[in-house]
């Protein structure tokens, strides 16, 4: 079982005369400043120049900066950039400010785990992850509520990491919910095996195959869609709010019924090993490694299998049936 801490685990002080740096102001790193923000802390932005976020940063009372400008003048820097772009930001803007007694954060292990990013011995570097999207993050404090975060420490050169990073939590609102205790290595490789085997991968892919299945047989693919995506949606709101067992008591018996015993015919034993070989080209770093060179060589598999996506006719019959429905976009 992992440690749970909770708000009275967590003394905002500790950062009160610290300078926070997000850098990068995309959906996560909005959210977690204007939560640090309104909690008290200092925070100031690194985020280039130009385009929507710089914009949008300015918009809510920032004062954007370069990252190696913000870096400069910060005691925690957090990196809140996409994955692939973490490594280079830092070498080139990062890198040279990060002095005894800082502190370098992150949201998601990727490049610490992976030894992209390989900080100095004499600075803290922890993460506090968030479960949910920056923006959930921000609206779930502003109704005075949080969303649970994981907290991990790969280097407490200060002896204060822990503190520093549970005041952070609590800034964003996680200690509100409960903040649990994680290594780098847990939430990285869980992380990278939850999206790629059931929560994109794994969903994305079933999600076809089924309405292939309906419309090659002759079924109108409007009915298709209806069934296999549409009604997702009902399914996982039920598990989200109820676990898969409450899923099964709110559904027919009939649908039960077929859960049990059609269910394993499709998540076969084959699919399990599958899955099995998935954790181990994460853990071995095969995947982070095939990952980064897919960004250095211009992304052309990437560009070529989001096109192909783009094309299934399940994209042309949903985006013709979405249009009907008014409540979405609400």
């Amino acid at each position: 079982m992992a440690k749970i801490y909770y708000d009275k685990d967590a003394d905002l002080n500790v950062l009160k005369d610290k300078t926070i740096a997000i850098i990068g102001y995309g959906i996560q790193g909005r959210g977690q400043a204007l939560n640090l923000r309104d909690s008290g802390l200092n925070v100031i932005i690194g985020q280039r120049e130009g385009g929507a976020n710089y914009k949008k940063a300015i918009e809510d009372g920032f004062q954007p900066m370069p990252a190696s400008k913000a870096a400069a003048k910060a005691d925690v820097i957090v990196i809140l950039t996409q994955d692939h772009l973490q490594a280079d930001i830092y070498k080139k803007e990062l890198r040279r400010y990060m002095k005894k007694g800082k502190a370098l954060v992150f949201s998601h292990g990727f490049n610490i785990h992976f030894g992209k990013i390989k900080p100095p011995a004499d600075v803290d570097v922890w993460m506090i992850a968030p479960k949910g999207p920056g923006s959930f993050v921000r609206r779930q404090y502003e109704e005075g509520k949080g969303v649970p975060c994981l907290v991990a420490i790969h280097q407490d050169a200060s002896g204060n990491a822990l503190k520093w990073a549970l005041a952070y939590a609590k800034g964003v609102g996680g200690t509100r919910a409960g903040v649990f205790e994680t290594t780098f290595k847990e939430e990285t490789e869980t992380d990278l095996f939850g999206e790629q085997a059931v929560l994109c991968g794994g969903t994305s892919e079933l999600i076809r195959a089924g309405f292939d299945t309906l419309v090659e047989a002759g079924y109108a693919p409007e009915m298709a869609y209806f069934e296999c995506l549409h009604e997702l949606k009902l399914i996982v709101d039920i598990i989200y709010e109820e676990g898969i067992s409450g899923m099964r008591r709110r559904v027919s018996d009939t649908a039960e019924y077929g859960d049990y015993t059609r269910g394993p015919r499709v998540v076969t034993d084959r699919t399990r090993k599958e899955m099995k070989k998935i954790l181990a080209e994460i853990q071995k770093g095969k995947f982070a490694r095939e990952w980064m060179k897919e960004n250095k060589t211009g992304r052309a598999n990437f560009v070529k299998m989001r096109e192909a996506g783009d094309k299934h006719r399940i994209e042309e019959v949903g985006q013709r049936l979405r249009s009907m429905m008014s409540w979405i976009k609400k």
